[in-house]
């Protein structure tokens, strides 16, 4: 019996077999270039550009070039969408040769057990000191709940001779209360050379000893060695601006110049600033009470959807790397000038460049703009305007006033946006927007897309973000305030992977953002007042 039933269900699988040989289904091709319907697109499974692994997110990273190997390794805060409650955020990393295409190196360091002071690891640096042979990673090692004697938050390292296999180093410790610190905030070590031996800064907060409290107004704590191996307390770096707490500083030298780079915890203003000083006492003297974008010692590099960023130099040129949120619910809309966005996402790069003021701009990756090689179609797929006369197209230059729009076909996955834009006042507003296109009758959400507009302020400009149709502004989705050229012309590249953008303009900006269906949908250049024209727009693609 059987064999019988075992004969007849043969029969049947080769039946199906043969018959799906003869009957082959032909599988439907999307005509992306014409199309202006909206697709549910989603990510890739993981990005190389602006990487993100398969599983988990990138969280702080810690930098670093390999003067050993030739390339830099980049180690960073492995976060997974449900971390385990004790122990999380082991570091994993990743290298590079051109800060465009990486190779991941799986888990570097693991977190110790759930009950030991580095359960969950938090960032640091690596530093390699050429008379040892030796590599060190300083972290930061953070108990859960600890007991009312015990540290929060202390520095720990761990060495090795080959980037390969980590010794955790069991007797050392850097605790913030042995000097009158926080023992509950001690942590982001940054490590740099100088004539006299090693420095290192750690964000932390000074305690108030008749109080037994933290002050609010927290400060850099300065140490220094000859080895790596033992540390001497030198005071505080530097106060932190006003009762804000500032993470993730670096400390470095280019030109004449000495900068502090920090990211700024507090909800309204967590970006990535920076501060310089002609030496390193005008550098330590440079937190006055100042407020940002309002004062010549510092700066602002990119907006809230870039955080924790870390710098790191070959020797000729220094990068700075940061990550890029994920959005609660992939929802475009999950921003907020109040509340602080989903920790861990994407990790970005920028060229850190320096103009003869000494004032720090971020740029593209020469070799992220050599990636984008394939020239790709870019074509209008729709227009407003033309009927009023508010646009015409002349040999692919956009003249366009007030409310006329371009709408182009379906980007891919990976996007190189090139355009120049010349407004004809500097009051004019324009903008492009993204995830457009016509969407199924009854759906309330039809008209939704999402837009970057260049609005003026003054003498200046600043970034304003928009779910267009819908919410309209995001609170604390815009940008720093930057000058409006005196041309009027914007020089504009914005840089696609997945769901991260990154725009540049002039030198003067960076801008990156998290929107969600970039791919497989149509996007548009917007003239909202005034007049302009659009030419040389270009797409490139890998």
């Amino acid at each position: 019996m059987r064999k019988i039933f075992n004969m007849s269900l043969l029969f049947a699988l080769c039946s199906i077999v043969l018959a799906s040989c003869e009957e082959k289904i032909p599988v439907e091709q999307k005509d992306w270039t014409n199309t202006t319907a909206y697709f549910n697109s989603s990510d890739e499974v993981s990005s190389s550009t602006y990487y993100k692994p398969s599983a988990g997110s990138v969280g702080d990273p810690l930098p670093f070039y390999d003067p050993v190997a030739k390339e830099y390794k980049l180690l960073y805060l492995h976060n997974f969408e449900q971390n385990l409650e004790q122990t999380f955020h082991p570091l994993w990393g990743v290298r590079t040769t051109d800060c465009a295409t990486y190779t991941p190196m799986g888990e570097v360091l693991p977190t110790g057990r759930a009950g030991e002071q580095d359960a969950a690891l938090g960032t640091g640096c690596v530093v390699y000191d050429e008379a040892q042979n030796l590599y060190y990673i300083y972290y930061t090692g953070e108990r859960y709940k600890p007991a009312a004697d015990e540290d929060r938050q202390v520095v720990m390292r761990a060495t090795s001779p080959d980037f390969k296999t980590w010794t955790k180093d069991p007797l050392f410790r850097l605790r913030g209360g042995d000097y009158g610190y926080s023992t509950l905030n001690f942590r982001d070590p940054f490590i740099w050379r100088m004539e006299d031996g090693y420095h290192m800064i750690v964000s932390t907060k000074p305690m108030l000893a008749d109080y037994g409290i933290e002050d609010n107004n927290g400060c850099f704590a300065e140490f220094v060695s000859s080895d790596l191996k033992t540390w001497e307390h030198k005071g505080k770096f530097t106060n932190m601006v006003w009762d804000r707490f500032l993470e993730c500083p670096n400390v470095f030298k280019m030109g004449d110049w000495w900068y502090l780079t920090y990211s700024d915890m507090t909800n309204y203003e967590r970006k990535v600033h920076y501060l310089k000083g002609h030496t390193i006492d005008e550098l330590k003297a440079a937190t006055a009470p100042i407020w940002p974008d309002n004062n010549d010692k510092q700066g602002t590099l990119d907006s809230r959807a870039f955080y924790a960023g870390n710098t790191a130099s070959d020797g000729t040129d220094r990068y700075m790397w940061g990550w890029c949120p994920e959005r609660r619910g992939k929802d475009n809309t999950d921003i907020s000038a109040d509340v602080e966005p989903k920790w861990g996402g994407s990790l970005v790069v920028h060229r850190l460049m320096q103009r003869e003021d000494g004032t720090l701009y971020t740029a593209e990756v020469p070799a992220i703009r050599d990636k984008y090689n394939q020239t790709a179609t870019c074509q209008p797929v729709k227009k407003w305007g033309e009927e009023d006369g508010n646009l015409t197209i002349t040999d692919g230059v956009y003249s366009m006033k007030a409310y006329s729009s371009v709408m182009f076909n379906t980007l891919g996955y990976h996007n190189h946006i090139a355009m120049t834009v010349t407004t004809n006042d500097k009051a004019d507003r324009f903008g492009v927007s993204f995830v457009r296109g016509d969407r199924k009758d009854g759906d309330n959400t039809s008209e939704l897309y999402y837009s970057i507009m260049v609005c003026p302020d003054g003498n200046n400009n600043y970034i304003r973000f928009e779910e267009e149709q819908g919410k309209w502004e995001l609170k604390g989705g815009g940008s720093y305030v930057f000058p409006i050229p005196a041309d009027r012309t914007y020089n504009i590249d914005i840089y696609t992977d997945n769901s991260v953008l990154v725009m540049y303009i002039n030198d003067v900006l960076t801008y990156t953002q998290r929107i969600y269906g970039i791919q497989r949908n149509c996007w548009s250049v917007n003239c909202y007042e005034g007049a302009m024209t659009v030419k040389d727009i270009q797409l490139t693609q890998y």
